[in-house]
C-alpha cells in the first residue's frame, strides 16, 4: 500500500496553484520522505511509472523528438528503450500543457512516466558538452521579432528560456560553434531562409537552415545590435566585434556584414582568447605537427641575434600561430620583445604587444616606427601589408634587431618577388633576409574510425605519384564517425617548406636569376619543397591523398 494519499497529492498541488510553490517542495513538508522514497510513492499512488536516475541513464534520450532545450525547458524527456520503444517522462504530473505539447511531437507517445525535476535537470546537465542547441531552432520559421540588448551569458538553460525565436536562433548558432571547435560562422540569406556554416578544420561543413526571409533579416539585425552596427544600413558593407560568456570563459567574435542578392551574409570569427591562452602555456613549435629537420631548422631562425624571419602561406594557414610558439621558445626574459599586431590573437606574458587601430591612425607602419624608439631586441610584425612597413621591417632588420613577420604569398619563392613589387631594395632585402618559411595545414584522418585504404589508379596518377612504387605507403582514411562528424578528419597538422638563405641564394635573387635556378639551389642547400613533405605525412598514414590535393599544388 501507498505511504501517501491522493489526499496528501491533491494538497500538494493546490499549494502549488495558489502560492506558486513546486509541487514536490509542497509534497515534502507535508510527507517526510527521502527523494528515492517519495518519487516510488508518488507513482504507485498515482499509477504511474517512475524512473529514477541510473534509470534514465541506461536509455537513450530522443533528443529528435523533444530538442535539448524543450526538454530542459519544460521538463520533459522522450527516451528509447532498447527495443526502440519510446518512454515519455515528465517532473510534474500535473503539467497537462507540457504533456499535450509533448505527444504533438511524439509519433507514439507510450506510457508517461514520472522522475523529479531534480534528476531531470541533472540528466540533462550531463549532456550540456555535447548537445547542439541550434537543432530546437533550426528548420523553422519566424516566430517572434523581440531583439533583447547585449548578451552577455549564453548558456542551454538560457537559451531554453528565451522567449525570442531571434535571439534563441542566434544564441544557439553562437553556443554550438563554440562546442563545435569552430574557427568561424558563416550565415548565408538565400531565398529559403538562413543557411548555417561552420568553418572547422579549415573547411565549411553545412549546420542547417533557419527558415523564412523574415527570420534571415532578424538574425541578420540582431547581430548588428550586438555589434553596435547601423540595422537601417543594408547596401554596404560594416564591420564590428562583440562579446559573449559561456561558461565562464569571455569569447569575442570579429562580425563582417556584407549585402547579398537576398539580404544580407554575415561572417563571425571566434577569437576564444582564453583557449588560447591555455593553449600557449604548451605551445612549442614540435607541438604545431612539423617534422623534426623543419623544426630544428625554425628554432636556428629564430634564435639568430638579428635579421628577418618571414612565415608565409594563406589565410588561415596557421602563420600567426607559428611565430608565437617560436617567440614562446625565445621568451627566456632577457630581451625585450615587442608585437604589433590586428588584432592581437594571444597573450604573451613579458612582451609587450600593441593592438593596430588603424581608426586613430595607429597603423602597422606608425606603430613599428615607435617600436625601434623603445628599445627592443625581438619585434612581431603581425603582417607586411604595404610598401611603408615593408621598408620600416627591412630597416629594422639590417640595423641589429630580429624581426618576425608574415606576408601572404603561396610559396617562399613568391615572397621575393612580392617584396621587390613593393618596391623594397632587392640587396637590403636578402641582406636582412634568414629564412623564409612556408606552411599550410592539413586535417589528419580521426583515430577513432581511420581503416587501411588503397586510392584507385587514377587518384594516385593525378597526385604525381607512380602506382607501382608506393609499396611502402601506409594508406588509410576515416570511415567518418561521432568524433569527426561525419567527415573522416580530426584536428590538423602543420606542413612547411624552409628556405635558409646561404651566401649563393643571395646572390642568384639580386642578379634576378630564374626561379629554376633558385630552386635548384635551394634543393642542393637541402631544401624539402611543400609536396615533398606532404607526400611523406601521406606515406606514414596521417593524411589523405585528396587533402593534400587539396592544399599543395602536385609538382
Amino acid at each position: 500500500m501507498s505511504r501517501i494519499s491522493l489526499g496528501d497529492i491533491q494538497a500538494a498541488r493546490q499549494t502549488m496553484r495558489t502560492s506558486g510553490e513546486p509541487f514536490w517542495d509542497a509534497l515534502r513538508q507535508r510527507v517526510p520522505l527521502q527523494n528515492g522514497e517519495l518519487l516510488r510513492a508518488v507513482g504507485e499512488a498515482l499509477k504511474m511509472p517512475t524512473l529514477a536516475m541510473r534509470e534514465m541513464q541506461q536509455l537513450t534520450p530522443a533528443f529528435d523528438l523533444i530538442a535539448y532545450a524543450d526538454a530542459l525547458q519544460r521538463q520533459c524527456i522522450a527516451f528509447r528503450d532498447a527495443q526502440g520503444e519510446l518512454l515519455p517522462v515528465i517532473g510534474t504530473p500535473f503539467d497537462a500543457a507540457s504533456i499535450q505539447w509533448a505527444e504533438t511531437r511524439l509519433p507514439a507517445a507510450g506510457i508517461w512516466h514520472l522522475a523529479e525535476p531534480a534528476d531531470i535537470v541533472a540528466y540533462l546537465s550531463s549532456y550540456e558538452e555535447t548537445q547542439r542547441a541550434i537543432d530546437g531552432v533550426l528548420n523553422q520559421g519566424s516566430e517572434g521579432t523581440g531583439q533583447s540588448a547585449n548578451v552577455e551569458i549564453i548558456s542551454l538553460a538560457s537559451i531554453a528560456e528565451d522567449s525570442s525565436q531571434t535571439v534563441k536562433a542566434v544564441n544557439s548558432t553562437l553556443y554550438d560553434a563554440l562546442k563545435s571547435l569552430a574557427s568561424d560562422i558563416h550565415l548565408e540569406t538565400t531565398p529559403g531562409g538562413l543557411t548555417v556554416k561552420y568553418r572547422i578544420d579549415g573547411v565549411l561543413c553545412h549546420v542547417g537552415q533557419i527558415g523564412g526571409l523574415d527570420m534571415a533579416e532578424q538574425v541578420i539585425s540582431r547581430l548588428k545590435v550586438m555589434s553596435e552596427l547601423d540595422i537601417a544600413e543594408r547596401r554596404v558593407p560594416q564591420d564590428g566585434r562583440f562579446k559573449i560568456s559561456v561558461n565562464n570563459r569571455e569569447i569575442d567574435f570579429r562580425v563582417s556584414i556584407m549585402p547579398s542578392l537576398f539580404g544580407e551574409d554575415a561572417v563571425l570569427r571566434v577569437l576564444d582568447k582564453q583557449s588560447l591562452a591555455d593553449q600557449m602555456k604548451s605551445l612549442r613549435l614540435e607541438t604545431l605537427g612539423f617534422d623534426a629537420p623543419t623544426v630544428e631548422m625554425m628554432r636556428k631562425l629564430a634564435q639568430e641575434p638579428y635579421g628577418m624571419l618571414l612565415v608565409t602561406g594563406p589565410t588561415g594557414s596557421g602563420k600567426s600561430t607559428t611565430l608565437y610558439a617560436a617567440i614562446s621558445e625565445v621568451n627566456n626574459g632577457q630581451d625585450k620583445i615587442i608585437t604589433i599586431e590586428d588584432p592581437v590573437e594571444y597573450m604573451l606574458p613579458g612582451v609587450l604587444q600593441i593592438p593596430v587601430n588603424e581608426k586613430i591612425g595607429l597603423t602597422f607602419a606608425r606603430g613599428l616606427r615607435s617600436i625601434l624608439r623603445h628599445d627592443p631586441d625581438k619585434i612581431l610584425v603581425g603582417e607586411i601589408r604595404d610598401a611603408e612597413t615593408a621598408q620600416i621591417a627591412v630597416q629594422a632588420a639590417l640595423t641589429g634587431h630580429l624581426v618576425y613577420t608574415t606576408v601572404h604569398a603561396n610559396s617562399v619563392f613568391d615572397v621575393i618577388g612580392r617584396f621587390a613589387h613593393m618596391g623594397v631594395d632587392t640587396y637590403s632585402f636578402v641582406s636582412a633576409l634568414n629564412g623564409i618559411l612556408a606552411q599550410r595545414l592539413v586535417r589528419k584522418i580521426c583515430e577513432h574510425c581511420a581503416e587501411p585504404y588503397q586510392p584507385d589508379h587514377q587518384l594516385m596518377l593525378d597526385s604525381g605519384l607512380d602506382p607501382d612504387k608506393v609499396s611502402d605507403f601506409t594508406f588509410r582514411l576515416g570511415r567518418g564517425c561521432g568524433h569527426c562528424r561525419g567527415t573522416g578528419y580530426k584536428g590538423r597538422k602543420a606542413l612547411a617548406e624552409i628556405l635558409k638563405l646561404n651566401d649563393t641564394l643571395r646572390e642568384l635573387i639580386i642578379s634576378r636569376a630564374p626561379v629554376s635556378q633558385l630552386k635548384e639551389a635551394a634543393r642542393k642547400a637541402g631544401m624539402r619543397s611543400l609536396r615533398d613533405i606532404a607526400i611523406s605525412t601521406v606515406r606514414s598514414g596521417q593524411t589523405t591523398l585528396q587533402e593534400i590535393n587539396r592544399v599543395t599544388f602536385v609538382s
